[in-house]
């Protein structure tokens, strides 16, 4: 059942999923769940659950979060022949590809893992992203109404919002999380990417108005740490 708790800050929310994760004993390897997009028991159940729903169902080309959780989502993709494109850790490398056409079948769960997915992901430049049907991200902590908030640093709004300045047109966007990572309410901003399928290991949440998604890089919020940690916007200034 979803959690009626609401929070002032996403910090607050967070720590709150993140405790609750940790305490109850639901999350999973790597440890602490805290100060990441947190690995939970019953991820794999999300995954598989998560392609029942479309566009997911249907798609042939999607954005996945590296992280540890979504691990099963690359992995469920990558079996029912679609292409997968995962944003390098921090945005650091651009994006990779994955193409299923490429991977030896029994090779699926080494391509889907970030610390082996190395030999079988393909760089591919910022004008070579094609238009995507669906995306998947990682979250903290979310709420029914489609709001989200990731560990804290702001990649996945960036990645969607440099989809956008490449003109691509917006697409849902769907998480899988523990029962737990669902609490009441939280304040969001006006990059904040929001969701439209939460998908747990018990149940499916759509999200009938899922708020506005970002239409644009918000530049005044990055600093020129950020452009240096993330070659990608240098690229992307330059060719928009």
């Amino acid at each position: 059942m979803t959690e009626n708790k609401k929070f002032s800050s996403k910090g607050a929310a967070r720590t709150h999923a993140w405790d609750r994760l940790k305490n109850e004993k639901l999350a999973r390897f790597p440890f602490p769940p805290h100060g990441r997009i947190p690995n939970y028991k019953g991820a794999e159940i999300a995954a598989a659950s998560l392609f029942e729903h479309e566009p997911w169902k249907s798609a042939r080309q999607i954005k996945v979060n590296p992280d540890s959780p979504q691990s099963h989502v690359r992995r469920e993709a990558l079996t029912r022949g679609i292409i997968v494109y995962v944003p390098t850790p921090r945005l650091r490398g651009g994006f990779w590809k994955l193409d299923p056409a490429h991977i030896p079948p029994d090779k699926f769960r080494e391509a889907s893992t970030m610390k082996s997915m190395g030999p079988w992901a393909e760089a591919v430049p910022l004008k070579g992203m094609p238009q995507l049907d669906a995306i998947v991200t990682g979250c903290a902590a979310v709420t029914s109404a489609g709001k989200r908030c990731g560990k804290g640093e702001g990649y996945s709004d960036i990645e969607f919002a440099i989809l956008r300045e490449l003109g691509h047109a917006p697409v849902p966007v769907a998480t899988t999380v523990h029962d737990v990572q669902v609490v009441g309410d939280f304040p969001t901003e006006d990059n904040d990417l929001p969701l439209s399928l939460i998908v747990t290991p018990t149940r499916a949440l759509k999200v009938a108005s899922p708020p506005s998604p970002p239409d644009r890089i918000h530049w005044d919020k990055l600093s020129d740490k950020d452009l240096e940690d993330m070659p990608i916007l240098k690229e992307l200034k330059a060719i928009t």
